[in-house]
């Protein structure tokens, strides 16, 4: 989620909004992005997430589809690779093979015209800055895989750049070649202060480098922060679970507090952020680092808060640690992984030190009180899923549909199945229990009249999917009311973090408005944009529309079966009587409707 420097003021790179596409997919989506003067900052991700694309395109090696790229405050978007004054290191070194080491130093000096004498004096500077000092006649092949690297990390500081960038440097090298580059090219940063981005997806190595690490997946920036904020509060599941092994379980937020199973527990929930989330009961993604984990024999010798009785699966030794499973037992069903199947019990991962072996040493098989030191709920809207339908046929068939299944598979998370025969028919009561997730229910003529009885179970998320479907390539997001924008807002980034497609936030206007209410409009899209960008790490297109609500979206979704709408309401009638056309079209593409009534309404409330 990117985040604006609290201490460097400067900034030498910056990236707004840049894309990438290849044939019409984004490989980099929407990327906005601030490097602060000197910063060593990390992009981190898995292969295909876009971050070396993105790199390339920093140095101008690859054009732009849209976007701007800034460096020290000068556009360089259309500008070459030569004039845009950057350092280039590349996994495979690129090193000229028939050339000596000082001359593949010397290289862009040559071309630039540098005289001899100079040339000479900035290659011994720059030897002697890497420890390669005497090595100037040897060529590449008579060094080793980490000398050859050096060589080429002195090349491109050569012209002294004003930006350094770097794609895997330390890929081809074994373990202990790779932590002493590390700590060279980390001394030469910082001697130089010269501004760094370095493109790995080595989490050790982000956190023994990064000032900070922005974290990319499908071609999205999603987390930018300092390594400890990042490990120890991530936003979303992908950073989570990516940055270090973690537990993703599933809890509920009530009047009380957050619960894990039938235990009140403290989390680091930031509450000044989730006010509005807090009147209402709805569950949430919670996250147990291993080493927060604490076991004992009884839950009377636990120094921290129980969360219930488990037993030792596996305990494997790696030197310093010892690395178990545990299964949660039977009396404590209620806390499941946020992955497991509804009739499956939670599996926790547990790091303990050699400290902690020899207090108490565990066999498999054993029963112990298991214990969390702490805990930290992901702010994400969307936790699980739960499929209605009238027959257990029409449930399995919903089940298996590829878009929902993409998103549980990628968000870790499970699906729930409910046969309700009487789906849309009888209204139920009050005293039923509140619903978990995001209801997931099917395209089709009684698509209206299901989504009203599930708001009146409570619902706050409806997910209609189409029988026929496309993959998305592009999401669209209208609300239509101020109370219901950041719920909006909240999960169509959770959603976007999940599929590659590019946001467009549409905000219509009624075609009545005069010339004066433009200013109003825009001042509308930008506020939206920042609000995405700040509070919930989303970057979005934005467009002003004058028009009927109505006709507008069918016309958009109407244009190519691959898009997706993501629509906020605040008025339960607004359902049947705005929208039921709109949602008829749903059967062509997925629709997410968020619900969120004002103060003034009881409807949809959880308590």
């Amino acid at each position: 989620m990117p985040d604006p420097l609290s201490v460097l003021t400067s900034m030498s790179i910056t990236l707004d909004q840049i894309t990438k596409r290849y044939q019409n997919t984004p490989v980099v989506n929407d990327v906005s992005l601030e490097v602060g003067d000197g910063e060593f900052f990390v992009l981190l991700g898995a292969s295909g997430s876009g971050k070396s694309t993105l790199l390339r395109a920093i140095a101008g090696l690859t054009g732009v589809d849209h976007g701007r790229i800034s460096l020290h405050g000068r556009d360089v978007t259309q500008v070459s690779p030569r004039k845009r004054e950057v350092g280039f290191v590349f996994q495979n070194y690129a090193l000229f093979k028939h050339m000596s080491v000082a001359d593949n130093i010397e290289f862009a000096l040559r071309v630039r015209g540098v005289k001899s004498a100079e040339r000479r004096a900035r290659r011994q500077e720059l030897l002697k800055l890497v420890a390669l000092e005497g090595m100037d006649d040897r060529l590449p092949t008579q060094l080793s895989g980490g000398q050859q690297q050096r060589v080429a990390v002195a090349r491109a500081l050569a012209h002294k750049p004003q930006v350094l960038l770097m794609d895997e440097p330390f890929g081809a090298l074994d373990a202990k070649i790779r932590e002493e580059l590390r700590r060279t090219i980390r001394e030469v940063q910082r001697e130089l202060k010269i501004s760094t981005i370095l493109v790995t997806h080595d989490q050790e190595e982000a956190f023994a480098l990064a000032d900070r690490i922005g974290v990319m997946n499908l071609g999205r920036l999603l987390e930018v922060g300092r390594p400890e904020e990042l490990y120890a509060r991530p936003a979303t599941r992908f950073v989570a679970t990516f940055l270090g092994a973690a537990n993703l379980l599933l809890a509920r937020q009530t009047a009380q507090g957050i619960r894990v199973g039938a235990t009140p527990v403290t989390t680091s929930l930031d509450k000044l952020d989730q006010r509005a989330e807090l009147r209402r009961e709805h569950e949430v993604v919670a996250m147990l680092r291993p080493e927060e984990i604490a076991l004992a024999e009884h839950r009377d010798s636990l120094n921290s808060i129980y969360l219930g009785a488990g037993k030792v699966e596996t305990i494997g030794f790696t030197g310093a640690f010892e690395r178990l499973r545990v299964r949660m037992l039977e009396a404590d069903k209620a806390t499941l992984s946020a992955d497991a199947d509804e009739d499956n019990l939670a599996i926790l991962d547990v790091t303990r030190t050699q400290h902690e072996q020899r207090l108490l040493p565990l066999t498999v098989g054993q029963s112990v009180a298991v214990g969390v030191r702490r805990i930290h709920v992901l702010p994400t809207p969307l936790s699980s899923y739960s499929v209605y339908a009238t027959t257990a046929v029409a449930v399995e068939t919903l089940k298996q549909h590829p878009l929902l299944v993409d998103l549980a598979t990628r968000m870790k998370t499970r699906i729930i199945t409910h046969v309700e025969p009487h789906l849309g028919q009888v209204v139920p009561t009050k005293s039923q229990a509140p619903l978990a997730g995001v209801a997931v229910i099917a395209a089709g003529s009684n698509a209206v009249t299901q989504l009203e009885w599930l708001l009146q179970r409570g619902t706050c998320e409806v997910l209609i999917l189409p029988e026929q479907y496309v993959p998305i390539t592009r999401v669209l997001i209208h609300w239509t009311g101020e109370e219901v924008r950041r719920a909006t807002l909240s999960v169509a980034a959770s959603v976007l973090r999940h599929v590659p497609a590019e946001a467009t936030y549409l905000n219509i206007l009624p075609e009545t408005e005069s010339e004066a209410s433009k200013p109003a409009g825009m001042r509308e899209l930008l506020d939206a944009r920042s609000e995405a960008q700040a509070v919930h790490g989303l970057e979005m297109r934005t467009e002003l529309h004058y028009g009927d609500t109505v006709p507008l979206l069918q016309r958009e979704l109407s244009q190519q079966n691959s898009h997706m709408l993501i629509l906020g309401v605040i008025d339960h009638a607004d359902v049947k009587q705005r929208f039921d056309a709109l949602l008829q079209q749903s059967a062509n593409c997925p629709v997410l409707l968020v619900f969120r009534a004002d103060d003034s309404s009881s409807v949809g409330k959880r308590v």
